[in-house]
């Protein structure tokens, strides 16, 4: 009879589990029927094992398009400012090659101008710089030297520290700042810093023709461009810029994010792929992770950032990214194009959603309420294996 009950148990709870991920998955389909996105890559796992990976659609809507699969590469936008960037300058911070307190004009004396000259890099990681969110570059600049001399000379556009302004022009500085320090492009430098020692081999800036085929589509670019844009960046500032670029450029996996992520989860410490593959390789000293990814609290304003990162948020007209059920100490970044990372620091939980939900064009939104379900549905997920 013993046997009986658990033999009941088990069905039950493996009931409980499918049907949990099939929501997930009938979520993620839904979002393809709508045509919110036409395919996608989605891995939820922990620091220690995989919960649910899947991929979903096709490259485009058309029928004999190609299938996403495990090797299919996504443009992920503004996930470049923390998966690259913001992991440049941590990793320059924690080497005492830069201090966030420096101001950005010790690196970029071309900045020290119009009231920019006590602007930092702290300010930059929190985006309350003082400089305005974006410019459109592509209307009126032909070369990249010629967006960097606006930014350098551009006025501010409210007082620095008094608010927070998600800007792209903080992530160019950051990215600059790394090339002024290191000598080395933004590009070689991850590569060789970041990308290579993780394994994450399906992570670059400018991908050759071999993995530009492996990439989604982004958007018909009707308005400058004047075609379809695959495996070339769909952000016009990192395009201008030559497709590195602070605050976008970069293409990846969802398993090399996954991968990435679980090292942030593990406060630095991995298996070396390309070693013996024992453990107790360290990307980073945990502490300074750690660092980076907590909300900062030393401002006189609402905030949710971190330094380079984004925390979970207080709910606004729009649902958060991250969905209600993580934790305080959830830490993570969205992109345009339709990607987004989340870690959940207090659950250990792992979060790794990919679309092109620009294709054909940035207008469709429906991702705004799929993103916030599936990382509530995750949470679930992990509560029932526990």
């Amino acid at each position: 009879m013993k046997r009986l009950y658990i033999f009941i148990f088990l069905i039950l709870f493996s009931n409980l589990f499918g049907a949990t991920t099939s929501e997930i998955e009938n979520l993620v389909n839904s979002g393809i029927s709508n045509r919110y996105f036409p395919g996608a890559q989605l891995i939820i796992g922990t620091s220690e094992k995989i919960l649910l990976e899947k991929n979903f659609g096709k490259y485009t809507y058309d029928a004999d398009a190609p299938s996403v699969t495990d090797g299919s590469m996504f443009d992920i936008a503004s996930v470049t400012k923390v998966v690259a960037t913001t992991s440049a300058i941590m990793l320059l911070y924690e080497n005492k090659r830069i201090d966030i307190y420096d101001k950005v004009s010790k690196y970029i004396p071309e900045f020290a101008n119009n009231g920019k000259e006590n602007i930092t890099i702290l300010n930059l990681l929190l985006h309350n710089s003082g400089l305005k969110a974006w410019i459109p570059f592509y209307k009126t600049c032909t070369t990249a030297q010629q967006a960097l001399d606006i930014i350098y000379n551009v006025n501010l556009e409210y007082t620095p520290e008094t608010k927070f302004v998600y800007s792209d022009l903080n992530a160019v500085l950051l990215g600059i700042i790394v090339e002024r320090v290191t000598f080395m492009g933004l590009d070689e430098y991850c590569q060789k810093n970041i990308f290579y020692p993780l394994g994450m081999e399906n992570t670059m800036f400018k991908p050759n023709a071999e993995k530009r085929a492996m990439v989604l589509p982004t958007e018909k670019d009707t308005y400058w461009r004047n075609r379809l844009l695959q495996g070339e960046v769909h952000d016009e500032t990192a395009a201008i810029l030559g497709g590195v670029s602070g605050n976008a450029g970069l293409f990846s996996s969802a398993e090399d994010l996954f991968e990435f992520m679980k090292v942030m989860l593990a406060r630095g410490e991995y298996y070396n792929p390309y070693s013996a593959g024992l453990r107790g390789e360290k990307f980073a000293n945990g502490d300074v992770i750690d660092f980076f990814t907590k909300k900062w609290t030393g401002v006189n304003y609402p905030n949710s950032r971190a330094l380079g990162w984004d925390t979970k948020p207080e709910p606004t007209s729009f649902r958060c990214p991250c969905g209600e059920k993580v934790s305080e100490n959830a830490f993570g970044h969205t992109g345009y194009t339709g990607t987004s990372i989340w870690a959940d620091a207090d659950k250990k939980l792992i979060v790794i959603f990919l679309t092109n939900r620009v294709y054909p064009t940035r207008e469709s939104n429906g991702i705004r309420e799929i993103r916030p379900e599936i990382h509530n549905l995750a949470v679930q997920l992990l509560q029932e294996q526990q």
